[in-house]
């Protein structure tokens, strides 16, 4: 196992945060998120860069790359607090491409790698990013894998649904298309899933940590800077821990679902539940160094908070990945 990238994923890094930071402006998320849309054109320059089918195979209209480069991505995106679908996108195309039978690998995989014809996931009751989706993946028992259907989203009539995170997009499906089952073994994808939504939590709590510690060297109180205070600079500091091991965990997972697969399931667990949490007292905290103008609207952290907040939800519970945990390790 390497504990460094190699040059190829420092340069997917590095073009990833340099396009992202140039096309997601802080600006740019605030009109997106308020207007509660996506810019169909940012997703072109996206899906022209390759993105969408970074995670699938070449045989299917993909890059051929692993988990740890999709978990870069997912990283970038959610430091940038992108409003894009790529997550669900990729979601559609891990779960069709392992666990999908050929008719559906073959029917829907070339649009989620292309970006052209994108895919969603949810539940029964909500699906996220499902408008201008081509298919959804549906799990029907809270994400536990005990039901998985495939759905065309073409004769579904779905309604938006408002939830807290405006960087996604939330609806309800008013009947439609059943869908057919995913026979395959879904735990697989639906781990390498969670990592890649710890993956999002990390990079909202890196971008929370960033600004806290950047009010922190300008704002000044009786002349100093306000984390020259020691209440002040151990929040930072806790707030440092918190992310790198959010990090640490997600990229072993990352690692493990390429390298070790028997490995992922715990790894996953332990990654979500850490990214979960981390995001979420990351982003209170850097609110409460922010002071009264961290708690405003014209301020940004809030979309950062929201985000942690709907992420942590997503495919579990940070108590629920703890029992997990427990039980995976013998403990429970």
């Amino acid at each position: 196992m390497r504990f460094d990238f190699d040059d190829e994923q420092r340069e997917i890094k590095d073009t990833a945060r340099s396009f992202l930071s140039s096309r997601f402006k802080p600006e740019t998320v605030r009109k997106l998120a308020e207007e509660d849309r996506y810019d169909d054109a940012l997703w072109s320059e996206v899906s022209e860069l390759g993105w969408p089918g970074i995670a699938i195979a070449e045989e299917h209209g993909g890059q051929g790359l692993g988990m740890v480069e999709l978990v870069i991505l997912c990283e970038e995106l959610g430091y940038a607090c992108a409003p894009l679908p790529f997550l669900t996108n990729a979601a559609a195309g891990l779960v069709i491409e392992r666990a999908g039978s050929d008719e559906q690998r073959e029917r829907w995989l070339g649009g989620i790698a292309s970006g052209e014809a994108r895919g969603s996931f949810g539940d029964p009751d909500v699906l996220v990013d499902a408008d201008g989706a081509t298919c959804a993946i549906v799990y029907a028992d809270g994400g536990d894998g005990a039901s998985v259907r495939l759905v065309d989203l073409a004769d579904v009539e779905l309604e938006p649904v408002e939830l807290i995170d405006s960087t996604r997009r939330y609806f309800k499906p008013l009947g439609g298309d059943v869908g057919e089952e995913i026979a395959g073994d879904i735990a697989p994808p639906t781990d390498m899933l969670v990592v890649a939504v710890a993956a999002d939590l990390v990079g909202v709590a890196q971008k929370a940590m960033e600004m806290a510690v950047a009010y922190a060297k300008e704002r000044e109180q009786f002349d100093r800077p306000i984390g020259a205070y020691q209440a002040v600079s151990h929040q930072c500091a806790e707030m440092l821990y918190d992310v790198e091991e959010a990090r640490s965990l997600t990229y072993f997972a990352a690692w493990a679902a390429d390298a070790d697969p028997d490995s992922l399931p715990l790894a996953a667990a332990m990654a979500k539940a850490r990214a979960s949490d981390a995001a979420w007292e990351v982003c209170k905290a850097s609110i409460q160094v922010h002071g009264g103008i961290g708690f405003t609207w014209e301020h940004d952290l809030h979309f950062l908070l929201k985000r942690a907040r709907a992420g942590g939800q997503l495919f579990g519970t940070a108590g629920q990945h703890r029992e997990r945990v427990a039980e995976l390790a013998g403990l429970g």
